[in-house]
């Protein structure tokens, strides 16, 4: 039986979401979006939720051009996601 490692969401910038404080609170997010790469796990909500602490992972990714994604899988060791949600180590091979 093999171990999957979920990418880690090293920092997300997108203050207004719910699942941002001090950090992504997010179980598991998902990368996807039709014209860039976005986090679309992105919550607008007044309200902050998720884990207690900042160890957010990519869950699932739907961009199949980017060099990370491996069967919906992120491989990249950790990931960034800027202001307007977008996932800034997304890279076509």
């Amino acid at each position: 039986m093999s171990t999957i490692s979920l990418s880690l969401v090293k920092s997300c910038a997108t203050s207004a979401c719910a699942f941002n404080n001090g950090g992504c609170t997010a179980g598991a997010i998902n990368v996807g979006g039709t014209d860039t790469a976005t986090c679309t796990t992105f919550t607008d909500l007044d309200a902050r939720a998720g884990l207690a602490s900042a160890n957010g992972q990519v869950g699932a990714c739907k961009r199949l051009e980017c060099v990370h994604n491996s069967d919906l899988l992120c491989t990249a060791g950790e990931i960034v996601v800027g202001d307007s949600a977008d996932c800034l180590s997304y890279s076509v091979g």
